[in-house]
């Protein structure tokens, strides 16, 4: 029995951005949805395989993104006085 059109689970879906041009926000807002989905388990098989695959891409951008950010954020140093005198890389450990 062949699946019509409406019925078939989605490949890639060519509609969806490329998740490599999605700022960050909008990468998590996606990834929240697909979580939610996967979470109630109201798609089929094939989808929920697609879902979690585009969810991991997602992931996997949103921490790029972070740590791209993370490495930007400078820290303000004070002198002995107290007024901000530069700045140097934040030590994140």
């Amino acid at each position: 029995m062949a699946l019509s059109p409406q019925t078939a689970a989605p490949a890639a879906d060519q509609s969806l951005p490329d998740v490599a041009a999605l700022p960050f926000e909008t990468a998590l807002a996606e990834l929240e949805k697909i979580v939610d989905q996967l979470e109630k388990g109201a798609v089929g098989l094939d989808e929920s395989i697609a879902l979690y695959e585009r969810g991991e891409a997602l992931k996997a951008r949103c921490a790029k993104l972070l740590d791209d950010a993370e490495a930007r954020i400078e820290k303000i140093s004070l002198g002995a006085d107290g007024r901000p005198s530069g700045v140097e890389p934040l030590d994140v450990d």
